[in-house]
């Protein structure tokens, strides 16, 4: 009697456990065939959108085509006089030919065709889109049997009046050829329900409909019209009015059901092997126990695996947040370096431009004392107001190259180059003689204004004079060419050396070809700076017959005259 009601007890459990597992896999069944159909939904939805953006878009075409040609005045004229009907036939027949219309005509307001790129249509009175052209706006229609689609645009005249129209047809079974094979049953229809373009035959002729249940709130048609249509199907449609169709798909419904029974079917398999797996388990506790024990091993063998994980990646914390602040310091070392780079810098920029007007001072001193011992003050006494012009030529220097330095160039002003070369001349007068070096200079009569500031811009060319006298140490013709150029204004310096070994880097601080000790190579590279803060711009280059030329274009200016 015990084993009687053990055994009744399990089987009321193993029936109670198929009466689930069933209830689960109906369950599957049911939400994965709803999933299935709203997703085929969406996506037959998105299908249909395109097929019918498709669609438009090559009968559109045919409608701008039909707007370009109402302007063509031959059409126009022979609406008007009826002269010109062989041209106009020719030009509707390339033009067929080149946008592959199926046909192109050319429509009196009472239907008559005057041309035509096929010649067979004689008349076209009657149709919808004919009567909707001649009232001035955009006709479309299709053809009575339904193979062709037209386009027409009228053909104002010169009053404004409907002189005409101009109509394109397109071949619905070209169209359609493109699409056979898709995978989903895509047609469109008129407002009478009569298909006109499908990618399968069987829908030209209306298929025996029947309705199914609903599923997920979703109509099911099942339907009859042969291997390739599909049976069971939901139907989808988009009202296309821009062409006076709708857009209808055929959402196969299959695919969703097998894919919803194969998930029950796993399901309810799944299910079963897992109560024939707790029936085998609860007779083998002793097992299962030895089971726990050993996964209670592998875990606390984890955890401690974790652990040492864990410590290991704090550790490796640490030390990126060392690595980081190591970094941090380094770019503070790095700004500091920076800033003692630039400091340096720009002493030697001053050395470098303070050492002409030194050498001026030197040879006007030296010269001075040579006039007192020949009893001669007033020219000691002119040297001596040159000495005091350069010392203040000097401060002037270091204002400026204080202000070069920190990249705070005072504003420009008119300036004249004549000045500026009267001044540069004279600095590098003595230069000039102790090196024998024959200058050339090609000035104009009266003055040349530009942008920029006198001193600066002495500084420029005393730079390049100095530059070009070097390079002419050893060449058996030592000469000096500067010059004043008027449109653009600006000035030039050439001479007669051996030419740039790199033209290209010539600007760049330091950069330099001179023996060590014979220059910093900084010259060029604050010449560049004091042009550029002048909004001009200063090149380099070798010339023809040896020799380079260096050309400062500056930023034209008003004269004081005038200004003031």
């Amino acid at each position: 009697m015990v084993l009687s009601c053990g055994t009744m007890g399990r089987l009321v459990i193993f029936c109670a456990y198929l009466v689930a597992a069933s209830a689960v896999a109906g369950g599957v069944w049911w939400a994965t065939l709803t999933d299935a159909l709203e997703a085929a939904v969406a996506k037959g939805q998105s299908d249909l959108s395109l097929a019918a953006d498709r669609l438009v878009l090559e009968l559109q075409r045919a409608r701008d085509l039909a707007v370009h040609l109402s302007d063509d005045p031959r059409l126009e004229r022979l609406l008007i006089d009826g002269q010109g009907a062989e041209r106009a036939s020719a030009l509707l027949r390339a033009t067929a030919d080149r946008a592959g219309a199926a046909d192109v005509l050319l429509v009196r307001p009472d239907g008559g065709v005057l041309a035509s790129a096929s010649g067979q249509v004689p008349s076209v009175a009657g149709t919808p889109w004919l009567d909707r052209t001649l009232h001035g706006a955009l006709g479309f229609g299709a053809s009575p049997d339904g193979r062709n689609f037209t386009n027409a645009t009228p053909v104002f005249g010169p009053e404004g009046g409907v002189l005409g129209a101009v109509a394109v047809s397109r071949s619905l079974p070209t169209i359609e050829r493109s699409w056979r094979g898709a995978p989903q049953v895509i047609y469109f229809s008129d407002a009478s329900g009569r298909v006109l373009v499908s990618n399968r035959e069987e829908m030209r002729s209306p298929p025996r409909v029947d309705q199914a249940l609903p599923i997920a709130g979703l109509k099911i048609l099942q339907l009859d019209a042969g291997p390739y249509v599909p049976r069971e199907a939901v139907h989808l449609a988009l009202p296309l009015p821009v062409i006076g169709l709708t857009a209808e798909i055929l959402v196969d419904v299959g695919p969703a059901r097998a894919l919803a029974f194969a998930r029950a079917v796993a399901v309810g398999a799944l299910l079963l092997v897992i109560g024939a797996l707790l029936a085998v388990l609860s007779e083998r506790r002793r097992v299962l126990a030895r089971a726990n024990q050993m996964l209670e091993a592998r875990v606390t063998e984890r955890t401690a695996a974790l652990e040492r994980t864990n410590a290991r990646l704090e550790g490796e914390v640490r030390e990126r947040r060392e690595a980081e602040a190591a970094l941090t310091r380094a770019q503070a070392e790095l700004v500091q370096v920076s800033k003692l780079s630039a400091l340096g810098q720009m002493s030697a920029g001053i050395s470098h431009e303070l050492n002409q007007p030194l050498m001026a001072i030197r040879s006007f001193a030296s010269n001075a004392e040579t006039f007192l011992e020949r009893d001669n003050p007033t020219a000691a006494a002119r040297n001596l107001t040159r000495i005091g012009d350069l010392a203040r030529t000097m401060g002037r220097i270091i204002k400026n190259l204080r202000a070069f330095a920190r990249a705070e160039p005072e504003p420009a002003v008119p300036t004249d180059l004549q000045a500026v070369v009267a001044s540069a001349l004279d600095i590098t007068e003595a230069r000039r003689s102790d090196a024998g070096v024959d200058l050339t200079c090609d000035l104009p009569e009266g003055p040349v204004w530009v942008l920029g500031g006198e001193v600066r811009l002495t500084q420029v060319l005393v730079n390049l004079m100095s530059n070009a006298v070097d390079a002419t140490d050893g060449c058996p013709r030592r000469e000096v060419t500067v010059a004043i150029t008027q449109d653009p204004p600006g000035l030039r310096v050439r001479d007669s050396g051996s030419g740039l070994d790199d033209p290209g880097n010539i600007f760049d601080p330091f950069y330099s070809t001179k023996e060590v000790g014979a220059g910093l190579g900084l010259g060029l590279s604050i010449s560049y700076g004091i042009v550029s803060g002048f909004g001009g711009r200063i090149t380099g280059e070798n010339v023809d017959g040896g020799g380079a030329v260096f050309t400062v274009t500056l930023q034209p200016a008003t004269p004081v005259e005038e200004a003031a």
